[in-house]
């Protein structure tokens, strides 16, 4: 007996079984007080940068979980947070058709954010952070936003992993990013066009700052370089992903000594707002201008005429990030931090050879 008791005492003790960090022995760790290390637990904003990040340093060494997150992280491993900047556009509800569709066949309970980038970075990352797991959330799905460092930083800290949908910047290496293939998309509307028989092709394209916008422009500008067809500075305007943007680059493009014949623009949205302003103005589609848009959602189809496109598979992309996120939940290691997934293109009725 004394044997078998010795023996348990002297193996070491299994980690689901280690005793769990108290907070009072992260504020000894820290050198600060108990309240103040439950402020920085808590997400409050009454504390200096230099205690918080001492504090933060401290929590990570010990590994600590507040009691709320411990027990959330037992009944609640499959619940998800999903991001929009806004919910406005046919594009944000596809995503989220494709991500609710993965949710019921996967068991994952969807939980809804939508917020403007500058509220969403006015909350302290800790706080948000902190929030989250205390909340029992599996992950972050982020649709079209910016990232902030600290606070990928903080989510990091706490375990939570973030899966991008179409970021506006970058995201850092370690952060599973979803999208299409913009490049090859750019080129494949472009292509059409030349081959169409169209020389003078605009391009209208989303903000300049955005990765995809980008993307798609270099696609446009490496199909008419293939061709040898020259591009002027007039004839690639930056703007937003939106109708108005695209009324308002038609008409900079009309007011060119030789207008285009053929357009494309760097979104559905856009692409829109041209046929909108070319009725307006008398121009026939596709008579007298060709115009391509990018993104295949459902209006296109009702469009006046119907919209020629490149479609992106926007449903198989939130259903994409939403598997990605639990993968990397339940500790796999992801073969790619990139994913892109093939667009097509679809001929409609916006797009024939120009007029002789």
């Amino acid at each position: 007996m004394n044997e078998s008791t010795k023996r348990v005492h002297t193996e070491p003790v299994p980690p689901n079984m280690a005793a769990k960090p108290t907070l009072a022995e992260v504020a000894a760790r820290a050198g600060v007080s108990v309240p103040t290390a439950s402020k920085v637990v808590n997400g409050r904003a009454d504390v200096s940068p230099t205690t918080r990040a001492t504090v933060v340093e401290a929590l990570e060494e010990l590994g600590y979980r507040s009691p709320l997150q411990r027990k959330n992280r037992a009944t609640q491993s499959t619940v998800v947070e999903v991001h929009f900047d806004a919910l406005g556009s046919t594009y944000s509800l596809e995503i989220l058709h494709g991500i609710m569709a993965a949710a019921a066949s996967l068991g994952a309970e969807i939980i809804l954010s939508v917020a403007p980038a500058d509220l969403a970075l006015a909350i302290s990352p800790e706080r948000r952070a902190q929030r989250m797991a205390d909340e029992g959330r599996g992950g972050l799905i982020a649709v079209t936003s910016t990232f902030d460092a600290a606070q990928l930083s903080a989510f990091r800290r706490k375990r939570i992993p973030v899966v991008a949908i179409d970021p506006l910047n970058p995201p850092p290496a370690d952060v599973v990013s979803i999208g299409a293939t913009n490049w090859a998309g750019g080129k494949a509307a472009t292509e059409h066009l030349v081959a169409l028989g169209h020389r003078r092709i605009a391009h209208l394209g989303g903000p300049e700052a955005v990765e995809c916008s980008q993307a798609r422009l270099h696609g446009y500008l490496a199909a008419m370089r293939s061709h040898g067809l020259p591009v002027t500075a007039a004839e690639v305007l930056m703007g937003e992903f939106g109708q108005d943007w695209g009324v308002e680059g038609l008409r900079r493009l009309l007011r060119l000594p030789a207008p285009p014949t053929a357009i494309f623009a760097g979104n559905d949205s856009i692409a829109l707002g041209v046929l909108a302003e070319s009725r307006r103005m008398g121009i026939t589609v596709p008579e007298s201008l060709s115009v391509v848009g990018f993104d295949g959602v459902p209006q296109d189809v009702d469009s006046a005429p119907a919209l020629t496109t490149v479609a992106q598979p926007l449903r198989d992309m939130g259903s994409a990030a939403l598997r990605a996120l639990l993968r990397q939940f339940h500790g796999e290691v992801l073969d790619s931090r990139r994913v892109e997934l093939a667009t097509r293109l679809v001929v409609r009725g916006s797009t024939a050879a120009p007029a002789r």
